[in-house]
């Protein structure tokens, strides 16, 4: 984007993107914990039953991760107008 604009992007659109890349970076985190407890309580000869724990929080972070999505989409279509 910089490059198209030959010009340095706002500090906040900046932001928007390192929450993006932090948001993605939680999604990826709640999932490999997901499936480390999924695998653990199927080696212990648990129920099938999933934890709602871990997909509550793999929920959360997949909206927050929507929401970061939408507000870089929208910086970066500010920055290129």
């Amino acid at each position: 984007m910089e490059r198209l604009r030959s010009s340095p992007l706002h500090a906040n659109t900046s932001t928007a993107l390192d929450k993006h890349l932090e948001a993605i970076q939680v999604v990826q985190s709640r999932r490999k914990d997901e499936i480390v407890n999924a695998s653990n309580r199927q080696r212990q000869g648990a129920p099938r039953c999933q934890d709602d724990r871990d997909v509550f929080a793999l929920a959360l972070a997949i909206q927050e991760l929507s929401t970061a999505t939408r507000k870089a989409r929208t910086m970066l279509w500010y920055a290129l107008q």
